[in-house]
C-alpha cells in the first residue's frame, strides 16, 4: 500500500468522527469539498450585477466615483450565509473563504465578457498593526482568488493605510467619511498610472472607504476604475 493510499485512508478515518463543517451553514463536509459545501455554493444570494452594467451598486456610487463597473457578488442578509462567511473570513482566520470566493467571482466575470478589461488588482488595504494581528488582509485574499481566476495581477502593496482608523459599524455616512478622509496613501504611483484597475473589498455599506481609495488612485494617475466586492450590504 502506498503513501498516498494511506493517507486517504487516514483522512477518511478522522473525518468520520471528526467531520468537517461548512463555514456558511455548518453542516458536514463531504469529500472534495473544502470550506463551503456545494450547497451553499449554489445558494448564496447573487446579485448579478456582473452581468448588468447598470446595476444598482453602480447608479448609487456614479455620483461619488467614475467607475466603468461596479460589483458585488453577493447580497449581504443578518444571520445569513454571506455574513457567516464573512465573519470566518474576518475573525475566525478562515482565509481560504477569500481565495475560493475570489475564484467563484473570477468565472462569473469570466462568463460576462468583461475579465479582459481590467489591468491589475488592487485590495483595500488594512493598517500594518491589523494586519499583524489577523495575519492576512482579507480583502487581498479575495484578490488573490480573483487574480487567479482572471490570470490579472494583483497587489496589496501599491496602496497603503497611513493609520489606524475607528470601527466603521454604526457610524453615519458622513462619519464614515471623515473617519476614512486622508487614511489611504498610493505609494508606487507609476504601477497604477494609465491602468485600468479592479480595487476590490470584503463588504461595501455606504461605499466610503471605497471612495477614498478610487479617489487616491485616480490622483495617481489611473486611466479607468471598477469596483468588486464580495457582499453589498
Amino acid at each position: 500500500m502506498n503513501n498516498s493510499v494511506v493517507t486517504t485512508l487516514l483522512g477518511d478515518f478522522v473525518s468520520l468522527f471528526f467531520p468537517r463543517a461548512c463555514v456558511a451553514c455548518g453542516n458536514a463536509l463531504v469529500k472534495g469539498e473544502e470550506t463551503i459545501c456545494t450547497y451553499c455554493i449554489l445558494e448564496l444570494p447573487e446579485t448579478g450585477h456582473h452581468l448588468n452594467p447598470e446595476n444598482a451598486l453602480l447608479n448609487r456610487l456614479a455620483p461619488r466615483i467614475r467607475l466603468k463597473h461596479g460589483m458585488a457578488c453577493y447580497k449581504f442578509t443578518k444571520n445569513g450565509r454571506v455574513q457567516h462567511l464573512l465573519h470566518a473570513l474576518k475573525y475566525k482566520g478562515y482565509a481560504e473563504i477569500g481565495i475560493t470566493l475570489g475564484k467563484i467571482y473570477a468565472d462569473k466575470i469570466r462568463d460576462a465578457g468583461i475579465h479582459n478589461e481590467f489591468e491589475i488588482i488592487i485590495p483595500v488595504p488594512l493598517h500594518s498593526s491589523r494586519q499583524r494581528k489577523r495575519g492576512y488582509n482579507q480583502s487581498a485574499k479575495f484578490a488573490e482568488g480573483l487574480s487567479k481566476g482572471l490570470m490579472v495581477p494583483y497587489s496589496d502593496n501599491i496602496m497603503t493605510r497611513k493609520f489606524k482608523t475607528e470601527t466603521q459599524t454604526r457610524k453615519s455616512k458622513l462619519s464614515r467619511w471623515e473617519n476614512m478622509s486622508d487614511v489611504f496613501t498610493v505609494s508606487r504611483p507609476e504601477e497604477v498610472t494609465n491602468k485600468h484597475i479592479l480595487l476590490v473589498d470584503d463588504v461595501i455599506t455606504t461605499g466610503s472607504t471605497l471612495e477614498v481609495c478610487a479617489m487616491e488612485l485616480i490622483k495617481a494617475g489611473s486611466r479607468e476604475l471598477s469596483i468588486a466586492c464580495i457582499a453589498e450590504a
